[in-house]
C-alpha cells in the first residue's frame, strides 16, 4: 500500500506520523509546544542543505558541492564550458567517467576520441578519470566518493545517493561549470516530502518493485516535483544499502530535485567495506520534524510491479496485468500510435499466447539493475534452468568492475552464462538506446531507470519501433526462467538468499586515474576531430521576434524528445553536429524551420537586411509598427530567434544539449505551461534562452512570429506579466510570463548564455 498524505505532517520521534491539521498531538507527545518553522529545521535535509549553503539565506540558498560526476556524453562540453570561461583548475573533486559512449563502433573512433580528451582534461585540470567498460558513473560515485553529510552534484539525472546519507542532484552542464569557477548552485529552499517506509519487503520483491509503487503514486499529481524526498521510517532497516541504492536511484523518475535516507548501521558497514567508514555519520530527523507532505509505504503490501511503455509512471502489479491483459495492452497500443505518429507500428495484444504475455528481450543492467543484490537473486533463480532456444535473449550488465569480480568468485556469473544469460560490462547504454536494441515490433522488460519512447534505441522514422517495460531483476530472471512469459517472482522460492558481498578495489587501483590536486596546466587538451568548441552566441537583444518553429501539444515532452539519446551520442562534443538531430524524432521539420530563422539573425548581425532572404519580414515589421510604443522599431535593431511551443518539456535527463541544441541553431525562448523539471529550465536559461510560460491556451501556430518588446528592460524588474503581440492576419496581444529568476540567471540570458556571462565578468 502506498497512500498520500493531503497537506504536512510532523513525525515524532521517527515513527509518530501526526496530519498538521492535528498539531496539537505534538504536544502530547512531546510535552512541549509544537512550532513549524523550527520543525522544518528537523528534517535530515535541512541539517545538509544548511552546511553547503554559502548565502547566509535559508530560503535563497546558494549551495556548494563536495564533489561532482559526468559521463562521456557531457563531460567535453563541460569542459570547453569551462575553459571557455576561464577554468585554470578543477577545484573539487570532479570524476568523468566512460559509461555512455563505452562503444566506440558507431561513428568511427569518434567515442574513444572523447574519451581520450576526457583523460587528458583530468591531467590537465586535476580530475578523476574511469575508463570505459569499469564502472557505470552512479556505482562509482556510491563506491568510492559518497558520505554521509555529502552533497554531489552530477551530470546525469540519475545523480542519487541518498541511502549512503548523501544529497545528490542530478543537472545540466552548465551548472556544473558554475561549481569548476567556485560559483553557486542557486535555488530556493525545496519542500521536503518523508517517504515514510514500514513492514519489509516480501521475498522476490526487489528495489525496483519499491520504486515503481512510489512512482506510480506520486508522478502523475505533481507530489514531490522538485522537491527533497527524505527516506525514514522503520522500515529502512528492512533493507541492505544495496538494496536501498536500487530504490533511491529511481527517485529521478518522481520528478524530485533530491533524495536523502536515514542511516544506521548497515550504512556504516557498506562505508567500512568500501574503505570509507569516517564517510559514515548517524542521520536522523530530530525528534519533532515537519515535512511538506508524506508518502505512506507499507513495504510488506508492495508486489512484483511492472511499468509498460512509456513512462517509469505507467504501473502496474504484475498479477494485475496478467489478469487483464487484454484491456491493458490495448491502452498502451493507442499510446503507440500517437509515438509511431504513422511512421512506424508497435502492438502488444499479438503477443498474447494462450491467454500469457509472450516477451521478446530481458536486460538487467546499469545503476539501477546491475547491483550485486539484484545480479546475484537473478543467478539464483536461474540456476539450473534455461532461458530457452526461442525469440527471447537475456543480457547482464553488472554496474562495475569490483561488482563483477565478486560475482565471478561467487559462481553467479557462471550460473547465468548456464542459463542462456550473455553476460556485458559496465555500460549504461541499454538505459538510453545504445545497447540491445530489440527486434523491431519487440517488448524489452528491462531493470534499468527509463522506458520512455524510442529509449530502446528503435526508429520509428526508419519504419521500425519497439518499446521497454521496466521490471526487477527477480521478476526479469523469472520471466526469463519461463521462456520469456512475462511471470512474477512470487512465482518461485528462491529469494534472499544473498552471500555478503566481498569488495576488491584492486580493477579501480590498477585502472582508474587519481588526480585530484594533481593538474598540470602545461598539458594539452587532446581533440579528436569532432570535438569542436561552442559557437559563438549574441547578447539578447532590446526587442525580440521569435519565429515559432515547433508546436508541441502533448502532455509531457522527454528530454529525450527534444534531443534524442542512442546513436547521436557520438555527436554530443560536436555542437553543430548534434543540433541536425535536435527534435527529429518528434518533429523532424523542426531543423530546417529553425536554421532558416538562424540565417536572418546571421544576416542582420552582419549588416544585412534580413527582409532580403525572407520579404515576409516587411510586412511583420509593418504590423510590429501597429503596436503602441513600437511605430520607430527597425528591423536592423530586432533580434531574430526560434522558438519552441510545448505543454510540459523536460522530463527525463539532465542532458543540457535538450536546450543547447536549439539555442546553437537559432533558438532564443521556449513558452510552456510548465516546466517539467528545474533542470531543463535551468538547462534554458544557461544557453541564454528565455524560459517563458502561459497559462491561456496557444492561440499561434508553427509559421507565425511573436514580438517581444523592451525584453533585456524587462528582465530587470516585474517578469509576471509580459506583453507580447502574435502577427498573423491581425496583431493578437498575448500575456507570457517567466517564473522567479535570480539574478544572475537573468544576467546569463541577457548576456546570451553562460559562456558570455562569464567572460563578462573576467573582462571587468
Amino acid at each position: 500500500m502506498v497512500s498520500l498524505y493531503d497537506g504536512g505532517i510532523y513525525l515524532v520521534n521517527g515513527t509518530e506520523i501526526v496530519p498538521e491539521a492535528e498539531a496539537a498531538k505534538v504536544k502530547a507527545l512531546t510535552g512541549k509546544d509544537v512550532d513549524r518553522e523550527e520543525a522544518r529545521k528537523g528534517t535530515i535535509a535541512y541539517s545538509i542543505l544548511e552546511q553547503h549553503n554559502v548565502s547566509g539565506n535559508m530560503e535563497k540558498l546558494k549551495l556548494r558541492f563536495d564533489a561532482m560526476a559526468s559521463h562521456d556524453i557531457t563531460f567535453v562540453g563541460i569542459v570547453q564550458t569551462a575553459k571557455a570561461s576561464g577554468m585554470e583548475k578543477f577545484p573539487i573533486p570532479y570524476v568523468l567517467t566512460n559509461c555512455h559512449n563505452t562503444l566506440c563502433a558507431v561513428g568511427g573512433t569518434i567515442n574513444e576520441d572523447d574519451h581520450m580528451f576526457g583523460l587528458s582534461a583530468a591531467k590537465k585540470y586535476g580530475g578523476i578519470y574511469v575508463p570505459p567498460h569499469i564502472a557505470v558513473i552512479h556505482q562509482y560515485m556510491r563506491e568510492m566518493m559518497a558520505g554521509c553529510g555529502k552533497m554531489i552534484l552530477g551530470s546525469d539525472s540519475h545523480t542519487r545517493y541518498g541511502a549512503l546519507g548523501t544529497m545528490a542532484v542530478g543537472e545540466g552542464g552548465g551548472e556544473l561549470v558554475k561549481q569548476l569557477l567556485r560559483d553557486t548552485y542557486d535555488v530556493a529552499y525545496p519542500g521536503v516530502v518523508a517517504i515514510y517506509l514500514t513492514g519489509q519487503p516480501m521475498p522476490g520483491v526487489g528495489p525496483q518493485d519499491i520504486a515503481l509503487a512510489i512512482i506510480g503514486a506520486v508522478f502523475k499529481n505533481g507530489y514531490v516535483k522538485n522537491k527533497v524526498m527524505e527516506f525514514v521510517g522503520p522500515g529502512v532497516a528492512s533493507m541492505s544499502t544495496d538494496y536501498r541504492n536500487g530504490v533511491d536511484v529511481m527517485t529521478t523518475e518522481t520528478t524530485c530535485l533530491s533524495s536523502i535516507w536515514r542511516t544506521d548501521e548497515d550504512t556504516e558497514s557498506y562505508l567500512s567495506l568500501h574503505g570509507r567508514g569516517e564517510d559514515y555519520k548517524k542521520l536522523d530527523p530530530a525528534d519533532v520534524a515537519y515535512y511538506d507532505g508524506c508518502v505512506y509505504v507499507d513495504l510488506s503490501t508492495v508486489k512484483p510491479m511492472i511499468a509498460l511503455p512509456f513512462h517509469p509512471s505507467n504501473t502496474y502489479e504484475i498479477d494485475e496485468l496478467n489478469a487483464n491483459l487484454g484491456d491493458i495492452l490495448r491502452e498502451v497500443e493507442k499510446e503507440a500510435e500517437k509515438v509511431g505518429g504513422g511512421r512506424a507500428a508497435f502492438t502488444l495484444t499479438d503477443k498474447i499466447v494462450n491467454g500469457k504475455l509472450q516477451v521478446q528481450q530481458g536486460i538487467i543492467a546499469g545503476c539501477a539493475g546491475g547491483n550485486y543484490t539484484n545480479v546475484i537473486e537473478a543467478a539464483h533463480a536461474l540456476k539450473g534452468r534455461s532461458c530457452g532456444f526461442d525469440e527471447f535473449s537475456l543480457a547482464v550488465y553488472p554496474s562495475s568492475q569490483p561488482v563483477f569480480m565478486d560475482l565471478v568468485k561467487k559462481g553467479a556469473v557462471s550460473d547465468l552464462m548456464a542459463a542462456g544469460a550473455i553476460i556485458r560490462t559496465a555500460f549504461c547504454g541499454p538505459c538510453f538506446g545504445a545497447g540491445d536494441t530489440p527486434c523491431n515490433n519487440g517488448l524489452s522488460i528491462r531493470h534499468t531507470t527509463r522506458n520512455f519512447p524510442n529509449r530502446e534505441g528503435s526508429k520509428p522514422g526508419n519504419g521500425q519501433m519497439a518499446a521497454v517495460a521496466l521490471m526487477d531483476a527477480r521478476s526479469i530472471a523469472a520471466t526469463a526462467a519461463n521462456g520469456g512469459i512475462l511471470t512474477s517472482a512470487l512465482e518461485y522460492d528462491c529469494w534472499d538468499d544473498v552471500p555478503a558481498y566481498e569488495f576488491d578495489r584492486t580493477s579501480y587501483d590498477t585502472r582508474v586515474y587519481q588526480g585530484f590536486g594533481k593538474g598540470d596546466a602545461e598539458q594539452s587538451l587532446i581533440y579528436g576531430p569532432n570535438i569542436k568548441d561552442w559557437p559563438s552566441m549574441s547578447a539578447l537583444g532590446d526587442n525580440i521576434l521569435l519565429k515559432v518553429c515547433s508546436r508541441i501539444m502533448d502532455p509531457v515532452t522527454t528530454t529525450d524528445e527534444l534531443i534524442p539519446s542512442g546513436e547521436t551520442s557520438s555527436y554530443r562534443s560536436n555542437p553543430l553536429g548534434l543540433a541536425e538531430f535536435t527534435l527529429s524524432r518528434r518533429d523532424p521539420e523542426y531543423v530546417g524551420r529553425t536554421k532558416e530563422v538562424d540565417k536572418l539573425e546571421k544576416a542582420r548581425a552582419n549588416g544585412e537586411n534580413p527582409a532580403d532572404l525572407a520579404p515576409e519580414l516587411t510586412a511583420v515589421f509593418d504590423q510590429i509598427h501597429q503596436i503602441p510604443g513600437q511605430e520607430n522599431v527597425e528591423i536592423m535593431d530586432t533580434e531574430i530567434g526560434s522558438v519552441v511551443y510545448a505543454v510540459k518539456p523536460g522530463d527525463g535527463s539532465a542532458r543540457e544539449q535538450a536546450a543547447s541544441c536549439q539555442r546553437v541553431i537559432g533558438g532564443l525562448a521556449n513558452i510552456t505551461k510548465e516546466y517539467a523539471t528545474k533542470r531543463y529550465r535551468s538547462n534554458v536559461m544557461n544557453w541564454g534562452m528565455l524560459p517563458f510560460q502561459m497559462e491561456a491556451e496557444p492561440e499561434f501556430a508553427v509559421g507565425d512570429y511573436i514580438y517581444v518588446p523592451g525584453i533585456r528592460k524587462i528582465l530587470d524588474g516585474d517578469l509576471t506579466n509580459i506583453k507580447a503581440y502574435v502577427l498573423g492576419e491581425q496583431v493578437k496581444e498575448i500575456t507570457l510570463y517567466i517564473a522567479d529568476m535570480t539574478p544572475e540567471e537573468r544576467e546569463i540570458v541577457k548576456a546570451g548564455c553562460l559562456i558570455n556571462f562569464n567572460r563578462n565578468r573576467s573582462q571587468k
